[in-house]
């Protein structure tokens, strides 16, 4: 199983997209600064949103879509 997740930095409110097979672990490594787009000097990364899914083409797609669409937003 796949899971698309939306995590929010407390101190910044920076979101950040991403998937994982393990969400835990995942959350762990952003907090713990092992993921360079996620390294802040303080505050916590929270999870905001998640998604599941069965197979990796469908998580990748909508990992896609939710990229596209803030991107799209922006400009």
């Amino acid at each position: 199983m796949f899971i698309v997740y939306m995590i929010q930095h407390s101190a910044t409110k920076q979101i950040y997209i991403g998937k994982t097979n393990n969400l835990q672990r995942r959350l762990l490594e952003h907090n713990r600064n092992h993921q360079t787009a996620t390294k802040r000097k303080s505050g916590e990364w929270i999870i905001i949103y998640a998604e599941a899914y069965r197979n990796k083409i469908d998580a990748d797609t909508r990992e896609l879509r939710l990229k596209n669409h803030g991107r799209a937003k922006q400009e």
